[in-house]
């Protein structure tokens, strides 16, 4: 008999799970890297981010709801074209994504903890991917309600940068017409590559789809879950965007890896104790789901026989997959302790991107072939058709100013 997962999650901690990988993933890491790119129309790049994201959100939505097992990207695949190795492809990236992105959270996570003290890079990375593969490693539940707490305090401190920034916030309506941009061609090249670091921040609702296993209901909780995340993290972003180029130049927020510590000191006067902590918890929070999201995907891979059967072993007291765990953990320590923030995360927005697009595909072939499944929420097919469209010329359009033509 294959290994089992036990559905675990009921909408609360599912939702809050997601939320919590979402906004980890971002805001407290890189709001400072997209203005460095997008300048006064940084909330404009994270509205195109959100728009990329949000189309692919539906087919997640839909398809989690068909397919409600580990393995998310890749059954998804195997279901709509039938081809294992392509399918075994879509999962090892979608693995690669969550372990890149998470070397990319450790890194941020030293640029907010040397706000406190001068530790080395090294030993601040090792010890925090280690502390959250253990929590990962202790159940799916306890990590779940882990992260809904640790969402909670991300939460709470993006209310409070809005709290101290709230007179800037003040001035928005009168001052909208200056996030308006023009039709400059050179203009909204800094935007589309201040989006390309923003989508970033949107992954997270992916991982969510990867613990469908666990899921209580979930034919109408992964859904709703996915959907609610996205909203919710999107409202949060363009607030905490605009008050961000309201409070300093986009030189100074593109210089530091702890950006909402600095943008608490302009409002405040005062050291950002309360904020850089609340950003730590939040960044371990983004390091925990993704260390969940890209053990499961190798558990399920193991399963199907497209990996070794090591990686579906799950231990007997904590139901997760251990031996997944540790592999993704390691590979983790690898990417961190060799590259920056900002290359980690352009690679992992790339990466994901790619995923999205076939995932779109994929949610298109499987709802002309099966338009009305039983019990599940369809949405118009226009969604992933235009998802995959934008994402295409969003490629495109980045690559074609990389290479200068």
């Amino acid at each position: 008999m294959s290994a089992q997962l036990k559905r675990r999650l009921n909408l609360p901690l599912f939702t809050f799970y997601g939320l919590g990988s979402i906004l980890g993933a971002g805001i407290y890491a890189l709001v400072g890297k997209v203005a460095g790119e997008a300048g006064f129309f940084t909330p404009v790049a994270f509205i195109v981010a959100a728009i990329l994201a949000g189309l692919t959100g539906f087919a997640y939505a839909e398809l989690s709801a068909r397919y409600p097992k580990s393995g998310g990207e890749a059954i998804y695949t195997a279901h709509a074209f039938g081809i294992p190795a392509l399918s075994t492809v879509i999962g090892l990236l979608v693995v690669l994504s969550a372990i890149v992105s998470s070397a990319a959270l450790t890194n941020a996570f030293v640029g907010y903890l040397q706000v406190f003290v001068a530790i080395p890079a090294n030993i601040a990375i090792s010890i925090t991917v280690l502390i959250a593969a253990l929590i990962a490693a202790w159940g799916i539940k306890e990590s779940a309600m882990a992260a809904t707490v640790l969402t909670m305090i991300e939460i709470s401190g993006l209310l409070l940068i809005i709290w101290v920034g709230r007179e800037g916030l003040m001035s928005f309506p009168s001052r909208a017409s200056e996030f308006i941009p023009t039709s400059d061609t050179a203009l909204w090249g800094g935007i589309m590559s201040g989006a390309f670091i923003a989508f970033y921040a949107f992954i997270g609702f992916e991982d969510m789809a990867n613990v469908a296993e666990e899921v209580e209901n979930p034919h109408r909780n992964l859904p709703l879950g996915i959907l609610i995340a996205i909203a919710s993290s999107t409202f949060l972003y363009c607030i905490v965007a605009v008050i961000a180029v309201l409070s300093l130049p986009a030189a100074q927020l593109q210089a530091t890896d702890a950006p909402l510590a600095l943008i608490y000191t302009q409002n405040t006067g005062s050291s950002p104790i309360v904020i850089t902590f609340i950003g730590l918890f939040a960044i371990v929070n983004g390091l925990l789901v993704q260390i969940i999201m890209g053990s499961r995907i190798l558990f399920s891979l193991s399963r199907k026989d497209w990996l070794p059967d090591c990686l579906s072993k799950v231990n007997p007291h904590t139901n997760t997959p251990i031996n997944a765990t540790i592999l993704v953990t390691v590979l983790i320590l690898v990417l961190a302790l060799g590259f920056n923030l900002t290359a980690l995360a352009q690679f992992t927005s790339f990466i994901i991107l790619i995923i999205f697009a076939i995932v779109n595909l994929a949610c298109m072939r499987v709802k002309i072939r099966d338009p009305h499944p039983k019990g599940v929420t369809i949405f118009p097919f226009a969604f992933s058709l235009f998802g995959f469209v934008t994402i295409v010329c969003f490629v495109g359009f980045k690559v074609w100013m990389v290479l200068g033509l």
